[in-house]
């Protein structure tokens, strides 16, 4: 099992669900119950390789890419 972020087409929501295998065919949203939803790329715990890394940078001003907190990777 795992826990997948999901954003919903239809309303826009953004949520996380606990899915076991590949059944994110049965994935509905909690706000508005549409079933049309898009898996994201969650970026917590990525570095490429083993083990967990942080990628917001120490300052709390965003990631490496933005350093100001507006770009869609860190926020």
């Amino acid at each position: 099992m795992a826990i997948y972020e999901f954003i919903c087409t239809k309303c826009g929501t953004k949520f996380e669900e606990l899915i076991m295998g590949s059944a994110h065919a049965d994935v509905k949203c909690p706000s508005c119950g549409g079933t049309e939803v898009k898996r994201l790329m969650s970026t917590f715990g990525y570095n490429g390789g083993s083990g967990f890394k942080s990628t917001a940078s120490s300052s709390g001003g965003g990631c490496s890419s933005c350093s100001g907190g507006t770009c869609s990777t860190c926020h």
